[in-house]
């Protein structure tokens, strides 16, 4: 519910073809159910949210392919987690990238940004299998009620729902077939299933960090936070709670790193909102933190900087 405005895409368009570029627009394959699975269903969908030739001025091309597995392996001789990054080809080939996301909170890293979007969304679906390999949700069971939701959301036959000693209906997660993708999280509405971070959050964002650099080294790049709708959770679930905090507005830079601590700051100065989930919580001034206390947003900016695609540090210009 929560994806970016078409008509918004195609004024950056217009722009970047009055400049004789030649824009088209991409995302990579995930490794969930639903329609961006695949890149038939993934340009149907995409079509069907206004995202079509007509209405944005540039075609789509899916970064990694019909089914995930046209990517490359990009060498990071530096990188501490990654020393190959599984990018999908469209990516790799494109000369210069604008980088268009919607900042949120975010089960797993803590928040959306820059980073995350051009990481784990640059991954080809072995790319994103690499990333979530250190992450497993488990099941809560006290809090299951066994209603199989989880079951019809993982792509991977992990979640299955039977009857334990008691004779209760609980669900399970074989740990042996999840990728960590964390879809089953969001369907659950008791929230009987968490994040179990085998290795600290710091690893996952450090993965990310390290696929971000093999997107953007070498080439121009430019990104855009649409500070909206600031959601609880990923975008990827197929329904949407009253956004955290008012609309903030847009923010931009040539840095990503400071580019999502701007963005991090501005929410967590906002007021929350009297009909959001967190109402009436004392969140510390960290919504963030507050929405998933197993997650370290901060380690985003720390790995961000270690990669060098950035610095934590930043002047904020309001126009």
């Amino acid at each position: 519910m929560s994806y970016l405005r078409p008509n918004w895409v195609k004024t950056l368009v217009d722009f970047v073809r009055e400049r004789g570029g030649r824009p088209f627009l991409t995302d990579a394959n995930t490794l969930y159910v639903g329609q961006r699975k695949h890149a038939l269903d993934h340009i149907d969908i995409a079509y069907e949210n206004g995202f079509s030739p007509f209405s944005t001025g540039c075609h789509i091309i899916i970064a990694d392919g019909l089914k995930g597995t046209d990517d490359v392996a990009v060498p990071l001789p530096d990188g501490k987690y990654v020393k190959e990054a599984y990018i999908g080809r469209a990516l790799v080939d494109a000369d210069v990238i604008i980088s268009l996301t919607h900042f949120k909170c975010h089960e797993m890293t803590g928040i959306g940004g820059a980073l995350k979007n051009i990481g784990m969304g640059g991954g080809s679906r072995a790319g994103k299998k690499a990333m979530h390999s250190s992450v497993h949700p488990q099941v809560e069971q006290a809090n299951c009620i066994g209603c199989g939701k989880c079951t019809k959301e993982c792509a991977h036959g992990a979640c299955t729902v039977e009857k334990n000693a008691k004779g209760r209906r609980v669900a399970t997660i074989d740990p042996e077939k999840c990728v960590g993708c964390g879809r089953c999280i969001g369907a659950c509405n008791r929230d009987a299933i968490v994040t179990d971070f085998g290795e600290p959050c710091t690893v996952m964002h450090g993965k990310i960090a390290e696929y971000t650099a093999a997107v953007v080294r070498g080439k121009p790049a430019f990104h855009i936070s649409f500070v909206c709708d600031v959601s609880p959770h990923c975008d990827c679930h197929p329904m949407n709670d009253a956004p955290l905090v008012p609309d903030i507005g847009m923010a931009a830079s040539f840095d990503p790193v400071a580019l999502d601590k701007a963005c991090a700051d501005l929410c967590n100065a906002a007021p929350v909102m009297p009909n959001c989930c967190l109402a009436g919580q004392d969140t510390h001034g960290d919504i963030f933190a507050t929405m998933h206390p197993v997650t370290r947003w901060q380690d985003a900016i720390s790995e961000g900087e270690r990669m060098g695609l950035g610095s934590g540090d930043y002047k904020l210009v309001k126009i």
